[in-house]
């Protein structure tokens, strides 16, 4: 992403693409483009679980968004922020540096409370999601497990819960029918995509992970991905755990195929848009 935002793009803070052009609306995307969507939990998720895909898929010419449901508030590292609202701050101008790294299209932070997910009221956390959806128009979507990945992280099965749901529902003309005015209208996600890991972290709480039905081959992107985490300074602690385990688990990265627009039995793919139309 370069640090001039296309006119249909929202930039990394958080606001919309009409609220950045001074009210204006914002330009629709070709229907003919690919386009991925990911739904995360924390400034950080992007490049930790999806980083090497995402910056694979863009290089292939596919437009790319990440929609991160809170900004990481409650962290146990803060970087020295002093307060939440600062620590909020450090973390989105973070996000945005990691999406720089990873060439995202479009990158969102919301605002919902970083820890506390599994107490919202799932209409609002999932009509936003579904609206979101409806406006990019994705074909391939992608988000956690619900075992919230090999870290077990609560929001993680939060933000899998809510994403699951926003790709069922965006297509559907009974689901938030009052989104649908002008040229708003359902859409329906080819693909949508758990990720998943063929290891387990030490001393965490027991998961169990989904078999893996694609494995995506990210080559010389995994230093991209390595990179866009360490964009996130304020988790420096992190840095060489992280590190370590990516390069374990090698150039690859791993997804289950947990909905598709096509019936039938799953087969081990190496392309997230095969038999995308």
């Amino acid at each position: 992403m370069s640090n001039q935002l296309s006119p249909n793009s929202d930039p990394p803070d958080g606001r919309n693409a009409s609220q950045a052009t001074g009210g204006k609306p914002a330009l629709r995307y070709n229907p003919c483009m690919l386009r991925m969507m990911v739904v995360t939990a924390h400034p950080d998720d992007e490049a930790s679980s999806f980083g090497g895909s995402l910056r694979l898929y863009k290089e292939r010419g596919v437009e790319t968004c990440i929609i991160c449901l809170t900004p990481g508030q409650a962290a146990s590292y803060r970087g020295g922020a002093r307060n939440d609202q600062e620590l909020c701050a450090m973390r989105r101008e973070e996000f945005a540096a990691a999406c720089r790294i990873l060439k995202v299209s479009r990158g969102v932070v919301l605002d919902y409370p970083d820890g506390q997910l599994h107490r919202l009221d799932m209409q609002r956390v999932v009509s936003d999601l579904t609206l979101r959806i409806r406006e990019f128009r994705p074909q391939v979507l992608l988000t956690f497990d619900a075992a919230g990945s090999v870290t077990g992280h609560t929001d993680h099965t939060m933000a899998s819960v809510f994403a699951t749901l926003a790709f069922h529902w965006a297509g559907r003309s009974n689901r938030f029918p009052d989104q649908l005015t002008g040229s708003l209208t359902p859409h329906r996600v080819q693909k949508l995509y758990h990720t998943t890991a063929d290891f387990t972290l030490p001393g965490r709480q027991p998961v169990s992970l989904p078999p893996a039905t694609a494995v995506i081959q990210i080559g010389q992107y995994l230093d991209a991905k390595i990179e866009a985490f360490r964009a996130h300074t304020s988790q420096q602690p992190l840095w060489s755990q992280f590190e370590e385990f990516a390069r374990k688990r090698g150039e690859r990265e791993l997804f289950h195929l947990a909905a598709s627009e096509k019936t039938g039995s799953a087969e081990l793919e190496s392309d997230l848009f095969a038999g995308v139309s």
